[in-house]
């Protein structure tokens, strides 16, 4: 597994790429992260809408780091998204398990 927890603003805090994991992993799990941070949602919520014209805008104004795949979801304290965990190297669903995880031990 990759790991990926970033701010509020989308900017990487930390990572952890675990033995074994393969290397593209890690954008996918930096790039969920990013997504779910700007949405203030699960990055999988937003999977569906992908190819929609704005959703393209944004990411593309935002440099194309997005990735509106399940596996990340958002950091909220007190009603604000301060940030997001992405998790990338297993299915869909054991990445956003694991993701939801590490944001239930915060």
């Amino acid at each position: 597994m990759n790991i990926a927890v970033c701010d509020g603003g989308g900017r990487l805090l930390a990572f952890q790429r675990m033995d074994g994991a393969r290397w593209a992993g890690s954008y996918g799990s930096q790039g969920k992260a990013v997504a779910s941070a700007a949405f203030g949602r699960p990055s999988g919520e937003l999977t569906e809408r992908a190819e929609h014209p704005t959703l393209r805008g944004i990411a593309q104004a935002e440099g194309n780091h997005m990735f509106y795949g399940q596996g990340a979801v958002p950091i909220i304290r007190d009603g604000e998204v301060i940030g997001a965990c992405g998790v990338g190297g297993g299915t869909a669903q054991e990445d956003e398990d694991c993701a939801q995880a590490g944001v239930d031990g915060l």
